[in-house]
């Protein structure tokens, strides 16, 4: 990074600061997904529909809430339960639909929680490192592999990303986000303990990743791992801490139309 960058990078920080306090409020929960898991106050109901919440977390915001209610409602409200529960044959041949998620899908996600909770108190579980390891993405990749370890069909596998092969996976560390951040601001739960909130990643698509090159944060063209990379890289230099904050104000600036 040259001189004139780090000198205008002060700048960004200030602004992206200021909208962090803007955007990391109360307010926000009432038109994003995560309004759904603030419906539980149980552990691992919160895990649960914030899990698949994020898997459908892709179009119209209102949509993927719609079909977040029409999930809650399937479930009868008590999705720790009703994963403890669950056996293939439960659902109806068209019971859920979410673009190209569709009910076997959400069966294979089904049965795969319930093997995670069969054996573990929390899916915290399954996003473990090993000794040698360290990092978000070899967590993501631990996750992938206990995950898939429960039978499925091969069209499955796409919705859950895989950052070994380049994916921003921006589900998923949208999902770790809410999970482990930890900010007495209201909107994430920050109810896991075994994850840093220093190795969070911003969830990045589109939009974020718009406005982080519109802001120098990121030079790369594809919204994928290696750009995700440059952006942390930035956002950690801005608070080395809790770097992942810095979503609210990339995507609040993004949807309020101040840059574009």
């Amino acid at each position: 990074m040259d001189d004139s960058f780090s000198i205008d990078i002060k700048e960004i920080t200030d602004l992206l600061n200021v909208k962090v306090q803007q955007f990391n409020t109360v307010d926000f929960i009432k038109d994003d997904p995560v309004l759904l898991p603030h419906r539980f106050h149980k552990k691992q109901d919160i895990e649960i529909i914030g899990f698949i919440v994020a898997l459908i977390a892709w179009g119209k915001r209102k949509m993927i809430i719609d079909n977040g209610e029409k999930l809650i409602e399937l479930m009868g409200h008590a999705p720790h339960d009703y994963v403890l529960n669950y056996e293939t044959g439960m659902l109806a041949e068209k019971a859920f639909v979410h673009r190209t998620f569709n009910t076997d899908d959400l069966d294979f996600v089904l049965r795969a929680l319930k093997a995670c909770y069969t054996k573990n108190d929390s899916l915290e579980a399954w996003f473990k490192l090993n000794p040698s390891e360290s990092g978000i993405k070899q967590r993501i990749i631990n996750f992938r592999k206990a995950f898939f370890e429960t039978p499925h069909q091969q069209r499955s596998e796409k919705h859950i990303a895989n950052p070994a092969k380049g994916s921003a996976a921006k589900r998923i560390n949208m999902f770790l986000r809410w999970m482990v951040r930890k900010d007495d601001k209201g909107v994430d739960f920050g109810i896991w303990n075994s994850i840093g909130m220093n190795e969070l990643y911003v969830p990045l698509d589109v939009h974020t990743g718009n406005v982080a090159r519109t802001l120098g944060l990121i030079t790369r063209k594809q919204d994928d791992w290696k750009a995700l990379e440059e952006l942390m890289t930035n956002l950690q230099k801005m608070d080395e801490n809790d770097p992942c904050k810095y979503d609210f104000a990339l995507f609040g600036l993004g949807v309020s139309g101040e840059i574009k």
